[in-house]
């Protein structure tokens, strides 16, 4: 499961509640194109089935023979006409082949589906995952806003009582004029990312403000021995799986045509000089199906052959992906607990007594505002790092084929 999706669930995107990932889940899944595609995919799938299970034709023919010529068969006098029907019986179960070849493109869809879903919901995420950051950012951004008035307020104090020259008013002045421009920054930046998650379910104007979740409330890291066994229920390994028979139905629908087909034809006679009738029956086998099905069995055999070194290749790719993601993992949850236990709580006391001093004379105004940068630092440290944590998570549930809150498997 998602970290960031295990929030307490809210109203409709239109209320004014906090939108969450569940909710924004949901939405994209309710209206994303993508998945509408996905059962008129099914339905062309299965129709190519169905085409591909039915018998060959009857064939009605009618030949009409000397006729309008010379002599004898000048006019009708001398016609002969024939009326047959005629099919193909096919050998080397070509019909069975076929039908295979298309049940497996019918069955691959399912995980093709599965896999949509997963990229598709993992770009949710992702867009809310960036969301979420900028609104911690403008948090953190409204309390130095805070912290910058306060000081504002203490050295226009000092300076009324003589105790600080009027530059350091006008220092502390600017200070909180560039952190007031850097919160609204991160507001403008805050409703481009929310449009831009509203844009994946279809919505231009977006129903809400505010997103729910901690982005500081990490899970626990899971181990990576655990993960690696669950690369095989990765949608890109999953489709080898698919691909595999489908290669094999391939094959043997090339194997098949070595067998050739057996064209027949039964029908009947007039002869228009007699007045007799008779019946006519044929049959016809081609030649050399054997070779000429040769090149197309060793391309198949090729194929199926090439499809297993593709698959080790990617699994290959994967674990190094994964391993890469959980290291992320362990070095983001390790760098947010550290600011949690060690560096936030001492740069808020510094901070608090810095100002206690600078009101009482003991300290100067930059010293003050050091520490008040230093404590930004540190918060947007914190939030870069857990949010690169929640990132690396999406990236290991869409390679070990983890499902999202509100996926569902496909029937």
């Amino acid at each position: 499961m998602l970290c960031v999706a295990a929030w307490p669930p809210g109203a409709s995107a239109r209320d004014s509640a906090p939108l969450t990932l569940e909710q924004a889940f949901t939405l994209t899944l309710e209206r994303h194109p993508a998945l509408e595609r996905l059962p008129l995919a099914r339905v062309a799938r299965t129709a190519a089935r169905d085409e591909a299970a039915q018998k060959p034709p009857l064939t009605a023919g009618a030949t009409l023979e000397n006729v309008l010529g010379s002599g004898d068969t000048a006019g009708f006098g001398a016609a002969e006409l024939s009326l047959s029907l005629s099919s193909v019986i096919e050998r080397g179960d070509k019909r069975e082949a076929r039908v295979a070849v298309a049940q497996g493109r019918l069955d691959a869809l399912a995980n093709e589906t599965r896999a949509t879903r997963l990229d598709l919901l993992a770009e949710v995420a992702r867009r809310y995952l960036d969301a979420l950051a900028i609104q911690a950012a403008e948090a953190a951004a409204t309390d130095l806003v805070d912290q910058r008035t306060r000081t504002a307020a203490a050295a226009a104090r000092r300076v009324s009582a003589g105790a600080s020259p009027r530059p350091v008013q006008l220092a502390a002045e600017a200070a909180l004029a560039r952190a007031t421009l850097e919160r609204e920054l991160l507001q403008t930046q805050g409703a481009a990312a929310r449009r831009r998650l509203a844009a994946t379910w279809g919505e231009r104007d977006p129903g809400f403000e505010r997103l729910a979740g901690d982005l500081l409330a990490l899970p626990a890291v899971p181990a990576f021995e655990a993960l690696t066994a669950l690369l095989d229920r990765s949608p890109e390994l999953r489709r080898f799986a698919d691909e595999r028979r489908l290669s094999e139905a391939r094959l043997q629908l090339a194997r098949s045509a070595g067998s050739a087909d057996l064209a027949w034809d039964v029908g009947v006679r007039r002869l228009q000089a007699t007045g007799d009738t008779a019946l006519i029956a044929g049959l016809s086998l081609p030649l050399g199906s054997r070779t000429r099905a040769r090149p197309g069995i060793v391309a198949a055999e090729a194929e199926l052959a090439d499809l297993e070194l593709e698959r080790e290749s990617e699994a290959i790719g994967l674990y190094a992906t994964l391993a890469e993601a959980h290291g992320r993992l362990l070095a983001d949850r390790q760098a947010v607990s550290r600011a949690d236990t060690d560096v936030l709580p001492r740069l808020v006391r510094a901070e608090e007594e810095a100002g206690r001093s600078y009101r009482a004379g003991a300290l100067s105004y930059l010293e003050w505002a050091q520490l008040q940068a230093d404590l930004l630092a540190a918060r947007r440290d914190q939030i870069t790092a857990a949010r690169d944590f929640h990132r690396a998570l999406i990236e290991i549930q869409r390679l070990t084929g983890d499902a999202f809150a509100a996926d569902e498997e496909t029937p």
